[in-house]
């Protein structure tokens, strides 16, 4: 009995000796863009101190809300440290369609200079590796996403989901590799918005970019919140959702470790 005791101790001792599980860490950061404070989110695994991707996190019109701020702790919880954009200043969101529209309207003006910014805070940031960077972004962000790609900011890869789709100007200045998801049914997004930005990727044989469309998911299809919002052509489509994060998650670990973060996903 006494040895029994003496094994379950030292099983005891050796659990408590454990390195504790490693948790997603988050906080805020200020920067600035042009005199205005700007608030981005955070967020990284706090398992140890080796350098990794970073991935900018670039949210719907509505600003930095809850949405991007979990796209960028699950991003953090599959090895990358993914910061979220504030795109309109003093971390301000909100929920009404037409306050959203003012916004995003007013920050078109300066959208590549809004993306460099915070991917800027991204490279900065304690255990990035500034030479793998990526960024995603959801409707306005995937727009944002895209002309950062377009701008020949330093970023491998970018991902467009349910985004508006201009066209580059031209693609000699695209050096990222470009994933565009997209809604087959989004009434926000012409057919021929999507053949224009195909023939202008296509255009340049060396570029990589991939295009995927999902049946019957209209704009915003991955987030579950989008249904609230009570516009038409506006929906949650879970299946499309799934599909679409898993297929975010296989490019950026191809393009930016190669298949390493985010790989068990």
């Amino acid at each position: 009995m006494r040895l029994m005791k003496n094994q379950i101790a030292g099983l005891m001792l050796g659990l408590l000796a454990l390195p504790a599980a490693a948790a997603v860490q988050t906080k805020s950061v200020e920067y600035d863009v042009g005199g205005t404070t700007h608030v981005g989110y955070l967020a990284y695994d706090d398992s140890d101190d080796t350098a990794r991707p970073g991935v900018l996190v670039i949210p719907e019109w509505w600003g930095l809300n809850d949405y991007a701020k979990q796209r960028a702790r699950e991003l953090a919880a599959a090895g990358y440290v993914a910061f979220a954009a504030d795109m309109y200043g003093d971390g301000k969101t909100t929920e009404s369609p037409q306050e959203a529209k003012s916004w995003s309207t007013a920050a078109k003006a300066n959208l590549r200079g809004l993306g460099q910014a915070a991917l800027s805070q991204l490279a900065d940031a304690p255990r990035v590796d500034d030479a793998h960077l990526g960024a995603i972004g959801f409707c306005f962000g995937g727009t944002s996403a895209l002309e950062l790609a377009y701008s020949g900011a330093p970023v491998d890869a970018v991902v467009s989901l349910h985004g508006h789709l201009p066209p580059p100007a031209t693609s000699d200045d695209v050096n990222a590799s470009i994933l565009v998801l997209h809604g087959a049914a989004d009434p926000m997004v012409k057919m021929e918005d999507v053949t224009t930005l195909a023939k202008a990727l296509d255009a340049r044989d060396d570029l990589d970019w991939h295009l995927t469309m999902y049946g019957d998911a209209e704009h915003a299809f991955t987030n579950p919140a989008a249904d609230d919002y009570g516009i038409d052509g506006v929906s949650y489509n879970e299946a499309a959702a799934q599909r679409a994060w898993a297929h975010t998650q296989t490019f950026l670990a191809d393009k930016l470790a190669g298949g390493e973060a985010g790989a068990d996903d």
